[in-house]
């Protein structure tokens, strides 16, 4: 987050998120959040642009009466169960100091007053399995997926004809995402994949609440947003040729290669638990 381009992203805003376009352009269409920022992540935060939902209909529900009033609470008979497991594996028993400054394994590398902590406080940890009452069966369900321009239109890029080239992107963006998603279809989960009738049409719904309807396939979006990203270029954005490299620092490979070595050895416990 020290370098340049983590510089200008911890800047962004949706006033001025020309940094966010030029880097990670999804990252604004589908909504983003520096969750893991310094100060509890009290970074700027971008609402998604664009929303899919998936509504069951005719979905069986339990009715469970609260033992406290008695009132009957309908919830849906399936479940569903949730968890994460930190693809890096760092083990519990890995050291790891912590400091105002940032974190390192060496305790003076790590800053003034640094503190022995748990891996899990500098985001390497395991989440607890958990079981909740979301998961559904059902007679049918409808997919609508929507491209917000009341939304678009709360970003910004600078004015007038950046701010049009940016949200044209983005648009143009949002239909590739939907029509290439369609065309791949929809592994949900396993053994729950979702079946198209047919084609859904797009339509364009205005102001008023009157509707046009139109056709684009797979073919015109990604046509549509060649010409958006050749727009945009036109008006001044630096878009990345190539996706930005994210290389570990040598202090989160010491503790990938340290919780290796020890589950080898046996050692170290499971995979750290947040608190």
């Amino acid at each position: 987050m020290k370098s340049p381009l983590g510089l200008r992203l911890a800047e962004a805003k949706p006033g001025d998120a020309t940094a966010l376009l030029e880097a990670s352009p999804t990252a604004l269409l589908f909504g983003a959040w520096h969750s893991t920022g310094e100060g509890g992540g009290l970074g700027a935060k971008f609402p998604r642009c664009l929303v899919s939902e998936i509504v069951a209909v005719n979905t069986p529900v339990d009715e469970i009466a609260d033992p406290r009033t008695g009132e009957i609470e309908p919830r849906t008979s399936g479940r569903r169960t949730g968890s994460r497991i930190d693809p890096l594996g760092v083990l519990r028993k890995v050291e790891v100091f912590k400091s105002p400054e940032g974190w390192d394994v060496v305790k003076e590398r790590a800053g003034r007053g640094a503190k022995l902590v748990r891996p899990s406080e500098i985001n390497h940890g395991n989440i607890a399995p958990s079981v909740q009452p979301l998961g559904v069966t059902c007679d049918h369900a409808e997919h609508v997926a929507v491209i917000s321009f009341a939304a678009l239109r709360r970003l910004s890029f600078g004015g007038n004809a950046r701010d049009r080239a940016g949200r044209a992107l983005l648009a143009a963006l949002g239909l590739v995402a939907v029509t290439e998603q369609d065309a791949r279809g929809y592994a949900l989960r396993s053994r729950c994949d979702l079946v198209c009738e047919g084609r859904a049409p797009i339509e364009l719904v205005h102001a008023n609440g009157a509707i046009d309807r139109l056709e684009i396939d797979r073919a015109e979006a990604r046509q549509l947003y060649a010409g958006a990203f050749d727009a945009a270029r036109g008006a001044g954005f630096l878009l990345a040729a190539e996706p930005v490299r994210l290389v570990p620092q040598d202090k989160l490979v010491a503790i990938v290669r340290r919780s290796q070595t020890l589950a080898l050895e046996g050692e170290g416990g499971e995979a750290d638990q947040p608190q």
